[in-house]
């Protein structure tokens, strides 16, 4: 396949504003196929990224890997792990862990801040409608926790506290955990967000500390990282669990008390990523409107103030970058 011009969001500094130019974008691999992107999420990762947070990356980078769109006019969504022929399974279930290649779109190979995206074939999944940017919201959340929910052995009646439950993973999370009939608490620091927490079914928690008041749970899915994670595993009973999904800072995680988790048997265990028969499960989910997407979209030339806005806290769910008409 031939280079093909695009216009892109390019990061040409950590913690520099975007630039928004035209280019020609080659693709990786002759087999890749092309996708016009149609709305692209702003992950945390990405904002972790963005501030320098994987020192492996070098900008320029063209960041992006929650991409939904067009290919040869038929909708599709695109699994963003790029891995290698090991993990391409026909059913879509490997172990991100154990590929001896695992990479995300938007890092060592141009992501979806771009009206064009080259992606291997096999990442193609089928989309049941149109409707782009709701699968940009609330994807990746509804996959990282059908994951974690199997790495937590979370079942029915479970009590589940997630920190970070406004952020665009957590408030799709959460809602996902509720089906598999979980008793959950939402920790935000905000009021207001926690309102719409209440309304999706989740007890809504601004106490750090409000296990004195709420008792302890058996699991803790950690989105934020490293400054909350020592308050956090305060709630577990014990003998729980802590899912490490998310350091959202980049700042190196100090476990303050090692003997309450030694005394108390606690197990923290991460989260890698979810496969692609967990993904395609996410997408049939939200296709049949059993996850309600909460997100914001700005168009592509304002994803400076896309990423203002999440740096901020000012959302509840997710930034979706409107990229195609």
């Amino acid at each position: 396949m031939a280079a093909v011009e695009a216009k892109a969001a390019v990061l040409r500094g950590f913690r520099e504003p975007f630039e928004i130019e035209r280019l020609r974008l080659e693709p990786p691999d002759p087999s890749w196929k092309l996708v016009d992107v149609k709305a692209v999420g702003v992950c945390g990762r990405d904002v972790v990224v963005w501030k320098g947070g994987f020192t492996n990356l070098k900008p320029p980078l063209i960041l992006g890997h929650e991409v939904f769109g067009e290919h040869e006019g038929r909708p599709v969504g695109v699994y963003p792990g790029v891995v290698g022929p090991e993990c391409m399974t026909p059913d879509g279930s490997f172990s991100v862990a154990s590929c001896t290649s695992y990479t995300i779109l938007g890092e060592e190979v141009p992501g979806g801040y771009s009206t064009k995206l080259w992606a291997p074939g096999w990442n193609l999944v089928p989309l049941p409608d149109e409707e782009y940017a709701k699968y940009a919201a609330a994807t990746c959340g509804v996959a990282t926790y059908i994951h974690a929910s199997k790495v937590a052995g979370l079942v029915a009646g479970m009590r589940v506290l997630v920190v970070g439950a406004s952020g665009g993973v957590g408030v799709h999370g959460v809602q996902y955990l509720k089906m598999l009939g979980a008793e959950v608490l939402g920790y935000t620091r905000s009021p207001m967000k926690g309102e719409v927490l209440r309304r999706l079914g989740v007890e809504p928690v601004l106490d750090p500390l409000g296990y004195r008041r709420l008792g302890r749970v058996d699991v803790v899915l950690e989105n934020v990282g490293a400054s909350t994670i020592n308050w956090s595993m305060r709630w577990l009973k014990p003998g729980g669990t802590l899912v490490l999904i998310g350091n959202v800072e980049g700042a190196p995680i100090t476990l303050e008390r090692p003997a309450y988790v030694v005394m108390r048997e606690l197990r923290i265990v991460g989260s890698a990523a979810y496969d692609k028969r967990e993904y395609t499960e996410a997408l049939k989910l939200i296709g049949e409107g059993a996850v309600k997407p909460l997100y914001r979209s700005y168009p592509l030339d304002r994803i400076n103030e896309a990423y203002s806005d999440v740096a901020s806290g000012r959302l509840v769910g997710r930034a979706v970058l409107t990229v195609g008409g």
